[in-house]
């Protein structure tokens, strides 16, 4: 069983910036001007330590080596569609290392189960003792 611990990316640790189009003939230029280059440097977060590490050991092309990840969108027309885009991938990459395994929390047995194994050793003491005996005597 895994769990999910969610984490909010605070707006000051993301830096967004517009990029402009280079007018290549037979572009579309308005969707190429509304591209937008999300920079979210992972040392210089809040997010929690082991959490860090997580992202900083990630394979990803996004992740650069002094652990800065960059995610471009431009495959919506506007600016705030991109941004919301590039936004909810980092969010999703962050929630992927987030995710961790439940241990089970060891208890006692309960009164039943105990009660169900002594049965078992009994009902097994019985065979055993009939064992290498004849039938019928």
């Amino acid at each position: 069983m895994n769990h999910t611990i969610e984490y909010v990316i605070q707006p000051n640790e993301v830096e967004l910036s517009a990029v402009r189009a280079q007018g290549a003939g037979g572009q579309n230029v308005n969707k190429v001007s509304s591209a937008i280059h999300l920079r979210f440097d992972i040392q210089a977060s809040s997010l929690p330590e082991t959490i860090k590490m997580r992202l900083l050991a990630l394979r990803d092309s996004r992740i650069t080596r002094d652990g800065v990840i960059i995610i471009k969108s431009q495959e919506h027309r506007t600016q705030d569609m991109n941004r919301a885009a590039a936004l909810a991938r980092l969010d999703e990459m962050i929630q992927r290392v987030s995710v961790t395994r439940r241990t089970r929390v060891a208890t006692k047995p309960t009164r039943a189960s105990q009660l169900r194994r002594v049965d078992g050793k009994v009902r097994r003491g019985a065979v055993k003792a009939t064992r290498g005996r004849v039938v019928g005597d």
